[in-house]
């Protein structure tokens, strides 16, 4: 099993009492399968367009997981401005794509 998240495969394989050999690997985890590197991945997964083009197919879902904008305080009163744009970005973006 090829992954960039051991800790979290290893628990949540382990809580299943099942034993999975795990395979550090950064980057296009899609190609672990591919290339005979790894049966299977352990990966984060948007919109599956990736797993698609890959002749991969979600098995079981570990987790749900969601993306969080986290600012320091002191930077967000001293850099107020640039940070209010940047926010306002994502949000732009989030919006359009909902």
């Amino acid at each position: 099993m090829a992954t960039k998240y051991v800790s979290i495969a290893r628990d949540f394989f382990a809580a299943k009492g099942v034993h999975v050999d795990l395979i550090k690997l950064y980057g296009s985890m899609e190609l672990a399968p591919l290339t005979g590197l790894a049966d299977a991945i352990v990966d984060l997964v948007s919109t599956g367009n990736t797993l698609k083009a890959n002749n991969l197919v979600e098995v079981e879902r570990i987790m749900d997981i969601s993306s969080r904008l986290v600012v320091n305080q002191a930077a967000l009163k001293l850099k107020q401005e640039p940070i209010r744009r940047l926010i306002d970005v994502f949000s732009r973006t989030v919006a359009a794509t909902a």
